[in-house]
């Protein structure tokens, strides 16, 4: 019988400077065949061509290929060994899957490194990922059984104003007026787990730069994500570098489930190329055919590096631009959240954070490799807290004559206004437990004779992810003041004055970006200060509001990424992208730096302070500490329970 309290031994960060060649020892189809007749020794050397023995020289007019097994040969040579249908590597012995297409004639030779996406030889036969472990039906009725549902969202309406003179309208004296949709969703306790079970699919980057101390870290973050999982959750891991596969299907959670999980993620090895685009396939595959769907599916997507086999990163000589990142995401994917982490400085920034702003998910940039495990640890708190699934917000209209809504700033969320102006509607989608949502619906306001006007009136609706049933929650009319004059000075809610700062200041990233992506750091991080010296002018930055202190840290921090385009294109692009996924989804994302310690942020004159967490729920931040609690060593390994020898 297993021993629910039992806990599992995290595999063990080993230090940097030792290599453990048992490590390496698992088997892997792609390594050299030890029965395999011995390459003459000539060919070992990583500067000659194996083909021809001639010395491999960048800038000699000869163009260069490297293979799936990121080994490199001449080109002509390839291509003529290719020909007489020889597609074994010459060095590894590694059975190609992709090979070189033929160059056209007429191009000039390229003098440079250009890894080719070449079709596969031939399209094998899909398996079957109908193989997922059922919960055992006690559990089945845990998750979805006679339990109370979490507790109620809350919704509140707050205007711009409280009163707005009769005769003033938004075409003339008024102005845009805002009104703020304020959510809130409620809390869970270990009392009474209320929350969404999880299918949770992690989508690893296992290729040769993962080598050595990140690969013990990513094993260590990963068993850390199994270790706090629930017995009505499960996992499937899928692995890639030159191609993808799954680790082992979706598996419940279970003590023995848990233990099985970790003994497969330490058996990784690094090896081969990036297929990110491969990897993502694999795991939606698990996902569409699973058999159990009553839990919520998301992924995980981790990769240190640059997709190069979907597409050709160079030209001949021109380095071309890639906008059609979201080809790499499967359809299927669409309505499944894919939370995007970029680890290290050669990672490709913008396709992960486009995988994650078409998904739903968000982008979370780890440069510091050590804090891997506090990044999954506050993405997992979160996800181990839903409590709200597939959210719609519909807004009203209440007063007929003239009253319309002009628009909906809602951040990421998908939304939409009438063509009357009437009604609008914003989706959602799921919240965690303590997780907030703001939205500025802009009205235009016509002239009243009343003494007071009915503005909106909302509905939010949504499942409760224990029953399963729809759940509407309304709010009450919202109505302000008509009086003939205002007399004293106006006073602007300070609520919607923040989100206003939100908005703002998220735009003055994205402009920023802009600017030091065309080359001009300079005239971005002039941008950024100019944002930051309007932020401190704010009615709520003067009263000391925390989002907008949150928000000035962010400004400075990434002043000092725009210092110099080099350090732009080491971290700052990837920090700026981290910032605009989290400001427009509202919710936490990590964007850990070297120098970083929990819980504070580098100061523009290099000293540290405090660093507000915007959107960090209780659950993410309890998650965060029990990492942290950690350290680099895993926890003393427990002792077997009675009558399991493993």
């Amino acid at each position: 019988m297993e021993n629910p309290n039992e806990t599992l031994n995290l595999p063990k960060i080993q230090d940097p400077s030792s290599t453990d060649d048992a490590s390496r020892s698992s088997v892997d189809s792609t390594r050299p065949d030890p029965s395999a007749p011995p390459l003459p020794p000539s060919s070992s050397s990583k500067n000659e061509c194996a083909i021809c023995l001639d010395e491999i020289v960048k800038g000699d007019g000869k163009a260069l290929f490297t293979a799936e097994c990121c080994h490199t040969f001449h080109f002509d040579c390839i291509t003529t060994n290719v020909k007489h249908g020889n597609k074994i590597c010459p060095l590894c012995r590694t059975q190609w899957k992709q090979v070189p297409s033929f160059l056209d004639n007429s191009r000039p030779p390229c003098r440079f490194r250009i890894p080719l996406p070449v079709p596969p030889l031939s399209s094998p036969p899909q398996i079957s990922f109908e193989d997922d472990e059922l919960l055992p039906q006690a559990q089945e009725a845990q998750a979805h059984g006679d339990q109370r549902g979490p507790p109620p969202l809350e919704v509140k309406l707050v205007p711009q104003v409280s009163a707005v003179a009769k005769q003033a309208t938004t075409t003339t004296s008024l102005g845009d007026f805002a009104v703020l949709v304020h959510l809130k969703a409620g809390d869970v306790s270990d009392e009474v787990p209320c929350r969404a079970p999880l299918d949770l699919v992690a989508v690893l980057d296992v290729s040769s730069s993962m080598d050595g101390p990140k690969m013990e870290l990513l094993k260590n973050a990963v068993g850390f994500v199994i270790q706090n999982l629930g017995e009505t959750d499960r996992l499937s891991v899928v692995v890639f570098s030159s191609d993808a596969r799954r680790l082992f299907p979706l598996k419940v959670m279970s003590v023995a489930g848990k233990r099985e999980a970790i003994q497969a993620v330490n058996s990784l090895v690094a090896d081969g190329c990036t297929n990110i685009a491969e990897g993502l396939k694999v795991g939606a595959r698990v996902i569409e055919d699973r058999r159990c769907r009553s839990t919520v599916p998301v992924m995980m997507l981790l990769s240190d590096g640059q997709d190069n086999f979907t597409f050709s990163q160079f030209g001949f000589g021109v380095r071309r631009q890639r906008t059609n990142y979201e080809s790499l995401l499967p359809s299927s994917t669409s309505q499944v959240p894919i939370h995007a982490f970029g680890f290290g400085s050669d990672h490709d920034a913008e396709l992960m954070h486009a995988i994650s702003r078409v998904s739903s998910g968000t982008f979370s940039f780890i440069e510091t490799e050590t804090v891997i495990r506090d990044a999954f640890a506050q993405c997992i708190g979160g996800l181990l807290s839903v409590v709200v699934l597939e959210q719609v917000v519909e807004i009203e209209c209440v007063h007929q004559e003239g009253l319309k809504i002009s628009s909906i700033k809602a951040g990421s969320y998908r939304n939409s206004v009438s063509s009357d102006g009437r009604s609008g509607t914003i989706s959602v989608g799921d919240m965690y437990a303590e997780e907030e949502r703001d939205f500025l619906v802009v009205l235009e306001i016509p002239s009243c004779e009343s003494e007071s006007m009915s503005l909106l009136k909302v509905r939010c609706v949504y499942k409760d992810p224990v029953t399963r049933e729809t759940v509407r929650v309304e709010s009450w009319e919202l109505i302000i003041q008509r009086p003939d004059e205002l007399t004293g000075e106006e006073v602007v809610s300070i609520e919607v004055d923040r989100q206003r700062n939100r908005f703002l200041v998220s735009q003055a990233i994205s402009e920023a970006k802009v600017l030091a992506d065309g080359g001009d750091v300079r005239a971005a991080a002039e941008l950024l200060r100019k944002s930051e010296r309007d932020l401190a002018e704010t009615l709520s930055a003067r009263a000391g509001d925390g989002l907008c202190e949150s928000l000035t840290f962010e400004l400075r921090a990434l002043q000092e990424k725009m210092r110099s385009m080099s350090m732009y294109q080491t971290s700052g692009r990837a920090y700026a992208l981290s910032s605009m996924s989290s400001h427009s989804a509202q919710r936490a994302t990590a964007r850990y730096s070297p120098g970083y310690s929990p819980g504070y942020s580098p100061g523009p004159a290099g000293y540290s302070m405090p660093l507000p967490q915007a959107y960090q729920t209780s659950a993410m931040a309890r998650m965060v500490t029990r990492s942290q609690q950690l350290g680099i060593q895993s926890p003393t390994p427990a002792s077997p329970a009675p009558g399991d020898q493993t």
